[in-house]
C-alpha cells in the first residue's frame, strides 16, 4: 500500500469522461493494481479510481505541462478495456509504503450474517433448482457471501446486505469481475439480496445484469405466519 498525498489534477478517459481540478489530495495505490483518489470530504467514497486490473505508468511532463508546474505524469491503464486514469503531479507533500500482508476479510455479524446462513440453507430463494455451492467464496479482493448455481447449472455470485445502496453493487461488480476470468466458473452473473434495496441500487444492478432480491428477514426466520394472512 502506498499512501501519497500531493497537489493534483485528475483526468479519466473511457467509457465516463471525468475531470479533477487542480487540489490536495490523497491518492491510495494498493498492490492489487488499483488506485483511488480521496479528498478530505465525502465520507470513504473516492473521488475517481481505478479498478483492478490496472498498470500504472509514470512518465516525464511535456514541456508545456512542465511550464504549468508539473512535475510527473501518472497514468494508470485499465487491464481490460481502454480506459485511463491520468494523474498530473504538481507537488508531492507525503508518502508512505507499507506491506499490509494479507487480509483475513470482513467478518460479518448480526444480521447480516444470519442472512447469509440462512439463505445459504433457503437457497431456492434465489430460483427453482438453484443449489448451494459455498458460502465465503474466496476472492483475490474478499470473500463472495454465496456462490450458487442455478437450474440450468450456470455460475451465480450473491452479495448480500442489511440495506442495499450503490456501493453495494460496486462490490459485486468487482467480484464479477475477477470471479468471470475463472474458466471453471465463467459465466458468472450477479444477485444482489438485501432487506432494503435503494431505487439508485437498482437502477445501477440493472444497467450492469445484476439482479435485485428482497429478503425477508423475519420469513426467513419462520417469524412471519405465512398461511393466515391475505397478502
Amino acid at each position: 500500500m502506498r499512501l501519497v498525498i500531493a497537489d493534483c489534477s485528475v483526468r479519466y478517459e473511457g467509457r465516463l469522461n471525468a475531470h479533477l481540478p487542480l487540489a490536495r489530495r490523497l491518492i491510495m495505490l494498493k498492490a492489487d493494481g488499483s488506485v483511488l483518489i480521496h479528498s478530505d470530504g465525502g465520507s470513504y467514497k473516492p473521488l475517481n479510481w481505478m479498478s483492478p486490473p490496472a498498470t500504472m505508468h509514470v512518465r516525464e511532463p511535456s514541456d508545456e505541462l512542465a511550464a504549468d508546474g508539473v512535475s510527473e505524469v501518472w497514468e494508470v491503464q485499465a487491464g481490460k478495456s481502454d480506459d485511463r486514469l491520468i494523474i498530473h503531479i504538481m507537488t508531492v507533500h507525503s508518502q508512505l509504503t507499507h506491506d499490509l500482508g494479507t487480509d483475513p476479510g470482513l467478518v460479518k455479524d448480526g444480521v447480516e450474517a444470519d442472512l447469509q446462513r440462512l439463505l445459504a440453507e433457503q437457497i431456492t430463494l434465489l430460483g427453482d433448482g438453484f443449489s448451494l455451492v459455498r458460502r465465503e467464496y474466496p476472492t483475490g479482493i474478499g470473500p463472495v457471501d454465496i456462490l450458487a448455481r442455478d437450474a440450468g447449472g450456470a455460475t451465480v455470485a450473491v452479495e448480500l446486505k442489511r440495506r442495499g445502496d450503490i456501493d453495494g453493487v460496486e462490490q459485486l461488480t468487482r467480484y464479477l469481475e475477477l470471479l468471470n476470468r475463472d474458466p471453471l466458473l465463467s459465466p458468472v452473473r450477479g444477485v444482489y439480496a438485501a432487506q432494503q434495496i435503494k431505487p439508485q441500487a437498482r437502477v445501477l444492478a440493472r444497467d450492469r445484469g445484476i439482479e435485485c432480491l428482497t429478503l425477508d428477514y423475519d420469513e426467513m426466520r419462520g417469524n412471519v405466519d405465512t398461511q393466515s394472512r391475505l397478502f
